[in-house]
């Protein structure tokens, strides 16, 4: 297989916050803690490479797992602490329906072999590292990752819409 390449996407300067913690859930529990980080991060590389392979025309999964953590992150409420990427809300209605979420059941899919493989690895810690794995593998900062978020068994504790930008309007 061809290895993904820096040239892809150019890094944004400055930091990356690919998730935001609640202070009331931090140290929830750990995605079962047998996860082997290493083995889940080159099968998210395995899919985004063998995807890059069968479109052929240079596009890639990179920013669809990154817009992937951003949106999982990005609803996150410092008012509340609702929200966030904890949880993987964004697996059920109503956030997987929202409009800004509009493709991302893309990334998903994609994931799911990662997530029978590595049935350990929480959806929420899963969807999250796409993203940083998506950021280093096109060229960007090494980021530092810990595991520990947790899935959440329906979407009753979502958020409400309108946080994030939608990407209906293009």
């Amino acid at each position: 297989a061809a290895r993904v390449t820096a040239s892809r996407m150019a890094a944004p300067a400055g930091a990356v916050l690919l998730y935001s913690i609640s202070p009331t859930d931090v140290y929830a529990k750990e995605s079962n803690g047998n996860v082997d980080i290493q083995k889940v991060r080159e099968a998210i590389v395995e899919v985004i490479e063998t995807d890059q392979e069968k479109r052929g025309d240079g596009t890639s999964l990179f920013g669809t797992f990154i817009r992937l953590a951003w949106h999982c992150s990005g609803t996150y409420s410092k008012e509340d602490g609702s929200g966030g990427s904890n949880g993987a809300r964004m697996r059920f209605g109503p956030e997987k329906d929202w409009g800004a979420n509009a493709g991302l059941n893309v990334a998903r899919s994609a994931l799911e072999p990662v997530k029978a493989k590595y049935p350990s690895i929480s959806y929420a810690d899963l969807y999250t590292l796409a993203g940083v794995v998506a950021v280093e593998e096109a060229g960007g900062p090494e980021i530092k990752y810990r595991l520990g978020r947790t899935d959440m068994d329906s979407g009753d504790t979502s958020p409400p819409d309108g946080r994030l930008p939608d990407a209906d309007k293009g």
